[in-house]
């Protein structure tokens, strides 16, 4: 063998070789593509998920507020008072022979969506004539009396 056909021998060995594995680069482009994706979906997500706990609780607001009616259907149109609370729509107090509970469905007074209970109070000051009970979630932020506080007597969005 020539020194030439020695040289394409090198040559084809060093074609038809495979490399095995990823360089570096490769490695810290394909994080830095993820990272943009990410960093465009997660807000879109976390804040569809926090409309979706403000829409949870106003459907359990909507609920207590059913399960309340039917209450005052069996006790001459009185809704249960502030010191009786919820916690009356699942238990009878054992005095009250108009009881014809349980009221609720799920056999404990549901939570909002962050797992606070709701406040109630009866007769609700919030509403004009003080003859519906006021039911509230103090929302996501968890504190009461906040603009994101979530209730039965405003119009939410």
């Amino acid at each position: 063998m020539n020194g030439m056909t020695r040289g394409r021998m090198v040559k084809r060995c060093g074609r038809g070789r495979r490399r095995s594995g990823f360089t570096l680069m490769e490695v810290l482009l394909v994080l830095a593509i993820l990272g943009v994706i990410a960093a465009m979906v997660v807000p879109g997500l976390m804040g569809r998920q926090r409309q979706a706990n403000i829409d949870a609780t106003k459907l359990s607001i909507k609920g207590l507020e059913g399960a309340l009616k039917l209450y005052a259907v069996d006790h001459g149109d009185e809704f249960p008072t502030s010191a009786q609370g919820l916690d009356i729509l699942l238990q009878s107090p054992g005095n009250d022979p108009k009881w014809k509970g349980p009221y609720l469905e799920s056999g404990s007074v549901p939570l909002d969506a962050w797992g606070n209970p709701f406040q109630y109070s009866y007769p609700g000051p919030n509403h004009p004539n003080g003859d519906k009970p006021d039911i509230s979630s103090s929302g996501p932020d968890k504190t009461p009396n906040t603009d994101d506080d979530i209730n039965n007597w405003t119009v939410q969005r």
